[in-house]
């Protein structure tokens, strides 16, 4: 029986209609609001990025393609490999030498980078991305709004997922038991302190204390006078070793020795630029200040 090799004139009809399949291309932007309301537009699939704050580069290092990280700044140091990228000052802001590396997107935190920058940043072609946090729970938010934006929402979220679980293993302050106040230096001359207005103050919280800055001041990180500090009269001071301290601060602060946290020798130091960065270890700087609570 012979096949023949000539459709019917209907069935070539019907396939001449049939929609042809044309390739799809997927959008080369996209358009976001950061943490500040701020509109923006980014590249759909970011291929250079930097941050401007030390957090985030450790966030960019947990969740980024590490080779899209094209520089740090003079105070990242976490995770060690940082050390090996290009260096921008991002206070002051080395604009020129910014521009020049050619970023997709810069990441960094309310607070760090001036909006000034930052707009001059969008005008040469440059988004510049802010997160903002009040709890820990920005946080771990803000690090899947970034593997969103990068495109690795996969890996965001495992992390994300892990530290939740730790957060939940955490135990829990016995209900209706005392939480101590515990005052944090930013600086101990002039005394700056951690104000109810950080982060602090929740991560205080689930370590079992609470921030003994009561007040909500304008900055974050208010200045502080002796007699303000002697009122407050703090259990728990952060900021240094009790012997340390107590050749500089207490020192030449004589009158802050009447403290309870100084009666008591309370006085503790926290692991350098582990505390102030709301980065992927977060849960650490909540373990490391409920072990000091129970001390």
């Amino acid at each position: 029986m012979r096949v023949s090799l000539y459709l019917p004139l209907g069935l070539l009809g019907l396939l001449a209609c049939q929609p042809e399949n044309k390739p799809t291309t997927a959008p080369a932007t996209m358009q976001v609001h950061d943490d500040l309301g701020r509109a923006l537009t980014l590249p759909a699939h970011p291929r250079r990025v930097l941050a401007l704050a030390p957090s985030l580069t450790e966030t960019l290092y947990a969740v980024a393609d590490t080779a899209t990280i094209i520089a740090r700044t003079q105070v990242d140091d976490y995770p060690a490999a940082v050390l090996r990228k290009p260096l921008v000052n991002s206070y002051p802001l080395d604009m020129e030498r910014l521009v020049a590396l050619h970023p997709d997107v810069v990441f960094t935190i309310e607070g760090i980078t001036p909006p000034d920058a930052a707009a001059r940043l969008g005008q040469l072609g440059i988004p510049v991305y802010y997160q903002k946090y009040r709890r820990v729970a920005d946080v771990l938010r803000g690090i899947n709004d970034i593997g969103r934006l990068l495109g690795r929402p996969a890996q965001a979220k495992r992390l994300t997922d892990s530290l939740q679980a730790q957060l939940n293993g955490l135990a829990k302050p016995v209900p209706g038991a005392a939480r101590p106040t515990v005052l944090a230096l930013a600086s101990a001359d002039p005394i700056y302190v951690y104000g109810q207005n950080t982060l602090f103050t929740d991560e205080i919280r689930l370590a079992g204390g609470q921030n003994a800055v009561r007040d909500t001041f304008p900055q974050p990180f208010p200045a502080l006078t002796r007699e303000y500090v002697l009122k407050m009269n703090p259990e728990v001071l952060l900021g240094g070793r009790f012997g340390k301290l107590d050749s500089t601060f207490f020192k030449n602060n004589p009158e802050l020795r009447r403290t309870r946290a100084y009666q008591t020798r309370r006085v503790y130091a926290t692991t350098p630029n582990l505390l102030q960065r709301p980065s992927p270890r977060i849960v650490e700087a909540v373990r490391e200040l409920q072990a000091l609570l129970r001390k």
